[in-house]
């Protein structure tokens, strides 16, 4: 089997550009999606919370629950903060938008940063702790759980690169599945609590449980805090809605609100639930290495050891936490084509891959995801620290900057400060306190464990996006048309003599598609513009800017459904060379780019190589040879000049 034929088989048959509307989401399949990574933090949360009491001994164990309450409380503001986001900013973004729009360019890169930091780590957090629950159950497995590790990563990233919504339908069956087995579990344990039906521990836990009462500090706020904090890791993925609205159906931002509420009251529910349950039974708490999970401690207890229904909850978990790194693979391609479009990242991330979904920042959240799992042994709590700083840093730009976004409001003609509009001010004003708070508490208490790495990771990504807007800008000023008075171009503006066919290939016309029209007329007399249709919006900007010109040089629109360059382009060269009466090969002429840096390179697309290889390939099949001429233009030199204008100018013989 061919290398084609795998992909076809890997990912699906392509989609055309039509077809996106028939992509979006319904709520149920996008709570599965945008859901998971929030739903999936109660396997761990708690634990978060008890890892750190413990330091108190056993007896402080019993302020988890009041510490729980408190941490749903947090959950319910930031949730109501975001369903304001979702409704002021339809379009999606997120934090990023929202600290942009409000703060200003600086804040919105730090909260870009921040959110592409967590939703990488998501992946790596997520598909650890769905190997530690199964290492749980089946502890021969330990020594594999790199390997296991990224094959899921492997799994889940093919997974997405088949489309968004074949993606949907596949994770809401785990997705519901640990819904079920987490309400059936709070259910029958709280049945067991009210009946007394708690299991004895055994010689192992009394002496562990003997073990922990030794406190190793006392019951002080700080620690209080430092546990407040830990357990905020079940506010992970709360802003994922946010972030995706224009993946769901119409009306997007009413269902991407219905389905926040849905999800937040299905969390709160759950990480309650589950910290009563660990108070109520005997739990060890330990922060040794393949230490059995508190989640798992809480299923066995409650159905048993060795039962269906505890490995039922087991498998659960690890399909949730291991599949929750799909709400990443929903909003890191979104999200970063976003700041691609704003020239802070390659422009390759914004373009639809064959499933349209954005393939290029699937791949690089793979990528980088799977280093880490390998750098951290694929260990949950070993990348925890780094996970809930960038988190709260985005809570908190993202609510100040709503802050701001209503008190802009004053200044609209007719403002009225209705309870309302102080209700929403005072909610995010609120929100945003609180979760600076925890940032804060974050930083100090987890700096050593690898806090720093974030705090270093985010201003450096954010000097990365400077150079690459950098880099774009100097692009955008040697390309400008500004400072060049329109004139008109015609095919026959040097009289050659020469008819042989040739087609100029542009997407927009600027100063080095000029130089190539330019270099086209003066050596043949039948001269064409072509452009290939990927984004309609791209087409129409070039055809407005084409007549305002008056070129008179035929331009032709070469339609892709499919979004395909090299296919749809050979057959319209087929098509051009059929109508020469002398069966003649259209040469191609391509305006290219020549950077200054060899590694400026990766900014770019590099189309014009994969346009060379397919024709290459093309004249090989049909025995005719192409003239294939690049024009060549360097960023950085004098801008291009125009030579030309409308008068037609004779050649001579010699």
């Amino acid at each position: 089997m061919d290398g084609f034929n795998i992909r076809r088989v890997l990912i699906g048959n392509p989609l055309p550009t039509s077809a996106a509307i028939h992509q979006r989401l319904p709520i149920p399949k996008a709570l599965a999606v945008f859901s998971s990574d929030a739903l999936s933090s109660t396997a761990y949360a708690t634990e978060a919370v008890l890892l750190v009491l413990i330091a108190a001994g056993t007896a402080a164990l019993g302020v988890s629950m009041w510490i729980s309450i408190g941490i749903a409380l947090l959950l319910i503001t930031v949730a109501i903060s975001y369903y304001q986001t979702i409704h002021a900013y339809p379009n999606g973004g997120g934090a990023y938008i929202v600290a942009k729009d409000n703060l200003g360019t600086g804040p919105g890169l730090v909260a870009a940063a921040s959110l592409l930091i967590d939703y990488i780590l998501t992946v790596a957090v997520s598909v650890s702790a769905g190997v530690a629950a199964l290492t749980s159950a089946f502890v021969e497995l330990e020594p594999a759980r790199i390997e296991i590790a990224l094959i899921i990563v492997t799994f889940i990233t093919i997974m997405n690169l088949r489309g968004v919504r074949e993606s949907g339908t596949f994770f809401s069956i785990p997705t519901y599945a640990f819904i079920f087995g987490i309400f059936f579990m709070i259910g029958v344990g709280v049945i067991r609590v009210l009946t007394g039906n708690i299991p004895t521990p055994s010689p192992e836990t009394v002496e562990s449980l003997q073990h922990s009462a030794q406190a190793a500090s006392g019951l002080t706020l700080f620690l209080i805090l430092r546990a407040f904090a830990g357990g905020c890791t079940a506010l992970t993925g709360i802003e994922a809605i946010s972030n995706g609205i224009p993946a769901f159906k119409r009306p997007e931002s009413e269902n991407a609100g219905k389905t926040l509420i849905i999800m937040v009251m299905i969390l709160s529910s759950m990480f309650i639930g589950i910290t009563f349950l660990a108070n109520q039974f005997p739990i060890v708490i330990s922060h040794d290495e393949g230490h059995v999970t508190v989640l798992s401690q809480v299923a066995r207890n409650v159905f048993g050891e060795n039962t269906i229904l505890f490995y039922y909850m087991q498998f659960a978990t690890l399909f949730i936490l291991s599949l929750a790194a799909n709400t990443a693979y929903a909003d890191f391609p979104r999200l970063a084509s976003l700041i691609a479009q704003d020239r802070y990242l390659p422009r390759q991330l914004t373009n639809l891959g064959d499933r349209l979904v954005f393939s290029n920042g699937i791949v690089a959240l793979a990528f980088i995801a799977s280093i880490l799992i390998i750098v951290f042994d694929a260990r949950e709590h070993n990348l925890l620290p780094l996970y809930a700083v960038g988190v709260f840093l985005g809570f908190t730009l993202s609510q100040t900057g709503m802050v701001i976004h209503w008190l802009k409001e004053r200044k609209k003609e007719g403002f009225v400060a209705t309870n309302g509009w102080r209700f929403k001010l005072g909610i995010n004003a609120f929100g945003g306190t609180c979760t600076f708070i925890v940032l804060m508490v974050l930083l100090i208490t987890k700096f050593t464990e690898g806090a720093w790495l974030v705090a270093v990771a985010i201003p450096a990504l954010v000097y990365l996006f400077v150079r690459i807007h950098n880099h774009y800008n100097d692009i955008a000023a040697s390309l400008t048309l500004e400072g060049i008075k329109p004139y008109t171009l015609n095919p026959n503006s040097v009289i050659t003599g020469n008819q042989a066919p040739v087609v100029v290939l542009i997407n927009s016309l600027n100063r080095m598609s000029l130089q190539a029209l330019e270099y086209a007329v003066r050596t043949s007399d039948n001269v064409r513009a072509a452009t290939i249709e990927i984004e309609p919006e791209q087409t129409e900007r070039l055809k407005k800017r084409w007549n305002q010109w008056n070129m008179k040089i035929p331009l032709d629109i070469i339609e892709s459904p499919y979004r395909e360059i090299a296919r749809p382009l050979i057959a319209y060269l087929h098509q051009q060379d059929d109508q020469h009466p002398e069966q003649v090969p259209t040469a191609i002429v391509m305006p290219e780019f020549v950077v200054i840096h060899w590694y400026d390179r990766f900014l770019h697309n590099q189309t014009s190589v994969a346009i060379r290889d397919a024709l290459y390939h093309d004249q090989i099949t049909r025995g005719r040879g192409r003239p294939v001429i690049n024009v060549p233009y360097r960023i950085g030199d004098q801008p291009y000049e125009p030579i030309l204008d409308d008068v037609p100018t004779p050649v001579s013989a010699s």
